[in-house]
């Protein structure tokens, strides 16, 4: 089995990023795939809504990435039919822990390595990245095999993404050569406003980036799901925020046996 690990990252917080993991998951798991979901954020924003309370857990991702746990012996599964590996408060010591260790780069990496010589095969493995670009941010890109940057559809998000671009470049010299950037995924979209219009086409044109359709529309249950400890494909399997997660999905898929 091949799997392909996707990193979610945009250094700026607020872009439905975590969101999109467990609603990305999610579809892929509808559609057959066995998926893992890592959670590199220590405010454990994924491992929450997920419904895992991360005050009631023992091991997590800081132990697998900072102590060499075994990887499976951390691993949950949910009720969204991922597997995950969780992250606790915890996790915010592993950037000052990892920054004197050689090859930290490649702790996320090996963790992976690990668990597929273990036979445990993954179809996809999702990384919920931390928003900043330090070190969790590095190893996860030098991990994956490719990028995808959700975006919220305003001016002032999309500043930050030269500056993630310039570190995939650095990653791809250093680390990761064979990492390529998927796209944009278009977060919070208000298609009744021209604004929202002009920023993706902006978007496109600076940075020559695909951008990845169909754009998430903003509702409100989005943020009803993180707090019944689901994704919106469980809690609103109708709304338009769960179609349009399973399109983007099924346009993953297609685009994997592509590669």
């Amino acid at each position: 089995m091949t799997t392909t690990t996707l990193a979610i990252a945009n250094q700026k917080g607020g872009v439905a990023k975590t969101t999109t993991v467990a609603s990305l998951g999610a579809a892929l798991a509808e559609l057959g795939q066995r998926v893992l979901l890592i959670d590199l954020d220590p405010q454990a924003c994924l491992t929450f809504s997920l419904g895992v309370d991360p005050e009631d857990l023992e091991l997590s991702v800081h132990q697998v990435l900072t102590k060499d746990l075994d990887i499976t012996e951390a691993l949950l599964t949910t009720e969204d039919g991922v597997d995950l590996l969780p992250a606790t408060i915890e996790l915010a010591r592993a950037e000052a822990d990892l920054l004197t260790r050689t090859g930290r780069e490649y702790v996320v990496r090996g963790a992976l390595e690990r668990l597929a010589e273990l036979g445990e095969g993954y179809d996809w493995v999702l990384l919920d990245c931390p928003p900043s670009l330090g070190v969790l941010t590095v190893a996860a890109l030098t991990a994956a095999d490719a990028v995808l940057i959700p975006l919220q559809c305003e001016t002032l998000s999309h500043r930050g993404v030269g500056q993630l671009l310039d570190t995939v470049h650095d990653v791809r010299r250093f680390t990761n050569r064979r990492l390529a950037v998927w796209g944009v995924l278009p977060t919070l979209f208000d298609g009744r406003t021209n604004h929202a219009r002009r920023v993706l086409e902006n978007i496109s044109e600076t940075y020559d980036l695909e951008v990845v359709e169909p754009p998430i529309p903003k509702t409100i249950k989005f943020a009803e799901a993180p707090a019944a400890g689901r994704s919106i494909l469980a809690l609103n399997r109708a709304s338009k925020g769960a179609i349009a997660y399973r399109e983007v999905a099924a346009g993953l898929l297609a685009r994997r046996a592509e590669a």
